[in-house]
């Protein structure tokens, strides 16, 4: 691994031990898409196996969100779940059975989490204030 390489590593290792848990979140929603993106791109262009690299990583990252998810704490984590679950099921078969239209799918699902997820994280980060203009703790 040259300089660059390890620099970006450490930055990257770093970034995430550092990272609040909305901010976590919304990487691997980044990183989640960007896998999707990369892997709809290489099954267009026929490049399987660079299609499977960044199936099986989507694959890894969703596992990690059925892992962390704690569904009974609030109404809609029964149905996240649904969704992660489907996901799982349907980069699968886009894996298995070189699907564009699978990869586009979880792509059309996951996109509006991930800007809500964005947008949550980013309302978490922005102090409340009172009638005033002081921040309420």
């Amino acid at each position: 691994m040259n300089d660059l390489a390890a620099a970006r590593a450490l930055y990257n290792r770093d970034a995430v031990l550092s990272a609040s848990p909305a901010r976590l979140l919304t990487m691997l929603y980044d990183r989640l898409l960007l896998d999707l993106q990369r892997a709809e791109t290489a099954q267009v262009a026929g490049s399987w196996g660079t299609a499977s690299t960044h199936l099986l990583h989507a694959q890894e990252i969703v596992a990690y969100l059925v892992e962390t998810l704690k569904p009974e704490l609030w109404d809609g984590g029964p149905g996240l779940l649904g969704i992660y679950q489907f996901v799982t099921r349907s980069l699968q078969h886009a894996n298995v059975h070189r699907d564009v239209e699978r990869t586009r799918e979880c792509i059309a699902l996951l996109e509006p989490l991930r800007s809500a997820w964005h947008q949550a994280a980013a309302e978490a980060a922005t102090p409340a204030y009172d009638g005033r203009g002081q921040a309420l703790a």
